[in-house]
């Protein structure tokens, strides 16, 4: 069975922000747009937009001239793509398999499966309701083959069925060529040559003859999405397809039905130590550590209390996991009492087993860095705590930047192979007066806050020329120099500018940090 979601990416934007079809927002022209080399371009639009003439393709200029209150609203296809996956792990309630069609397609393996549905007409009907019931457009057909289930999906009849035995030439004779799934360069080939429907090309090249004319035109097109000869004996059976199918991850989940149900404190406690261990035991035999738990509590009433963690890196440590959410349970209220806990890891990531020493296993260590942040993140909240990440930059002040625990790592292509840095650096360069003996000359003594300090050894100069990609072109260049005093203490001192240099007066100096 193939399904073409044929409205994903604004369903889910609606979704998104808690809108049903057609009230609130949504009532508004919306078009979702993607930034392209020649400027903004319409990726899909809301009903409302449809009416007033946008379309999918569109520049945003022209979408804006034929209807100018549209409302422009970055597309996410990562999240697409996301909710596509999410979408093809729950339609295996239909089949034992299901694969993704991206960007808004599913294909699901119903092979020996409809009669436990009443038939196939009956189990389109149940995927319709279903989907219809999460407020998304979608359009279904049945077919042998992949290629044939998708071309009906795409321009066939509503809830179309292709029964096997059934001649899928007269068929699918009526379809055009882009029912094949091809590039967009090779369907207007394909229609220059006066081919615009399936049964053109069955017809006029069904004999071998025919073929070769055909295949000595896209001789070179080795991808079956740039030749119709192969997606063609894809559609009618002649050739396999392979599909990759989606595998559901199995998240670990560990829980308590309690004989009787409970309202104190540190019952609760109890039994979330208990929890904690069986879940570690579960992550170490996947080899994972948590990065997200989730709690819940379901009271004799009916009531689901939820309390969620997400910690800074993964971890096994079931000490650490009760430490944290012994600060989120000071405010539930057990109402008649709680009767099922259940503790649930819905994000996890590889974590590798660790030989620890016996001895000092029993010994106290201190609290780590991880820990750490966990427990103030938990107290203060994300925006409390940050860390300073790596940022690839040469210019000093611009080399590090300020995340949350939370946050992923930036994408960087590498670290820089910078030379040695000084252990501390001021939050601004500050200026000194500098001594030397020649304009370009080592600097000999220097004068900063009023003390004057002599140079007795130099290193450098090290050369920092600015970003040009963000800075004027009047920006001077930096020297700098590593340098100690007479008593010791050491330095990082650059000269901006250049004598000479055209871009200014004469050199300034500056300190901006120091060494061990």
């Amino acid at each position: 069975m193939a399904v073409w979601l044929s409205r994903l990416a604004v369903d889910r934007w609606r979704l998104s922000n808690g809108l049903k079809r057609g009230e609130g927002a949504d009532a508004q022209p919306i078009a979702l747009i993607a930034e392209t080399a020649h400027g903004p371009r319409v990726d899909a639009v809301n009903d409302a937009a449809l009416e007033t003439g946008p379309r999918a393709g569109m520049m945003l200029a022209d979408a804006r001239t034929l209807c100018p209150q549209v409302k422009a609203v970055p597309s996410d296809p990562a999240g697409d793509l996301a909710f596509l996956e999410k979408l093809a792990v729950w339609a295996q309630r239909w089949g034992p398999w299901s694969a993704m069609d991206p960007p808004d397609g599913l294909v699901v393996d119903v092979t020996a499966v409809a009669h436990l549905f009443g038939g196939e007409q009956r189990l389109i009907a149940d995927a319709r309701k279903a989907f219809a019931a999460r407020d998304l457009t979608a359009s279904f057909a049945i077919a042998p083959t992949a290629g044939a289930a998708w071309a009906l999906a795409h321009f066939g009849a509503s809830a179309s069925i292709l029964e096997v035995g059934e001649d899928a030439v007269v068929r699918l004779a009526d379809l055009p060529v882009a029912a094949l799934r091809l590039d967009s360069d090779v369907i207007t080939v394909l229609r220059r040559l006066g081919l615009k429907r399936l049964g053109d090309l069955t017809t006029r090249f069904g004999a071998a003859k025919g073929r070769d004319a055909l295949q000595r035109r896209f001789r070179n097109r080795k991808s079956p999405a740039s030749n119709p000869l192969l997606r063609l004996d894809q559609l009618l059976g002649y050739l396999p397809e392979p599909l990759l199918p989606v595998v559901p991850q199995k998240m670990p989940l560990v829980q308590r039905r309690l004989m009787e149900p409970i309202r104190h404190r540190d019952l609760l406690d109890q039994v979330l130590a208990d929890l904690a261990e069986d879940m570690v035991r579960e992550l170490e035999g996947q080899g994972v550590g948590a990065r997200r738990l989730e709690l819940g509590l379901w009271r004799v009433d009916g009531e689901v209390v939820l309390r969620q963690l997400e910690l800074s890196v993964a971890t096994r440590d079931p000490a650490h996991i009760c430490r944290l959410f012994a600060d989120r349970l000071e405010d539930v209220d057990a109402g008649f009492g709680i009767e099922t806990v259940r503790l649930r890891a819905s994000w996890a990531e590889p974590l590798a087993l660790e030989q620890v020493d016996i001895e000092a296993r029993a010994e106290v260590h201190g609290t780590s860095l991880a820990a750490c942040l966990d427990r103030l993140t938990v107290r203060l909240g994300q925006g409390a705590v940050r860390r300073p990440v790596p940022h690839a930059s040469h210019i000093p002040e611009r080399a590090q930047h300020w995340h949350g625990p939370l946050d992923p790592e930036p994408a960087t292509q590498g670290g820089l192979a910078l030379r040695r840095r000084p252990l501390k650096l001021l939050d601004r360069p500050e200026p000194i007066a500098v001594l030397y003996a020649t304009p370009d000359g080592y600097p000999k003594a220097f004068r900063w806050r009023g003390d004057v300090h002599e140079v007795a050894r130099v290193e450098g100069p090290e050369r920092i020329a600015p970003e040009w990609w963000r800075e004027r072109s009047n920006v001077r260049l930096r020297d700098y120099y590593r340098v100690e005093d007479d008593r010791g203490r050491r330095y990082w001192i650059y000269r901006h500018g250049v004598i000479g240099d055209g871009r200014g007066g004469l050199p300034l100096w500056f300190l901006q940090g120091f060494f061990a």
